[in-house]
């Protein structure tokens, strides 16, 4: 078996997110993306690492970048809109989640559109109620 001297960083990384410790993972994996910009493995696990250390801005530019780099990425566009909603951006994170469902229609996915279709016209009702 090997320690974790032999591992690389990525794999380090990947040990620490798996393990419950996004903020090491995200620390492990910034210097990887930036000298491999278009390794979309390191980029979405890195958006993730920022997603769930609660880093939402850092996360969005990472999950936007893997959009660009592989736009067929359904996870990517899904962890998108999970940022964007956090963020307390539901409209900005529909179209996101709708491209995830497109893509692959995961029950999870589904259930994104939805809720973020009801958040969005909740939403939305309440501004034209304001301006009325």
């Amino acid at each position: 078996m090997f320690g974790m001297a032999e591992l690389t960083d990525y794999e380090r990384a990947r040990i620490s997110f798996d393990t419950g410790n996004p903020a090491e993972a995200a620390r492990l994996l910034a210097p990887l993306a930036e000298t491999e910009p278009r390794n979309v493995s390191v980029r979405l696990l890195l958006a993730r690492a920022y997603y769930h250390s609660a880093q939402l801005r850092r996360a969005e530019e990472e999950f936007r970048a893997v959009t660009e780099l592989d736009p067929v990425e359904d996870y990517a566009w899904f962890g998108l809109g999970r940022t964007l909603q956090r963020l307390s951006r539901p409209g900005d994170a529909l179209p996101c989640f709708r491209i995830a469902a497109a893509m692959r229609p995961d029950p999870a996915y589904l259930d994104a559109v939805t809720s973020a279709e009801t958040t969005d016209q909740a939403a939305r009702g309440v501004t034209q109620a304001v301006r009325s």
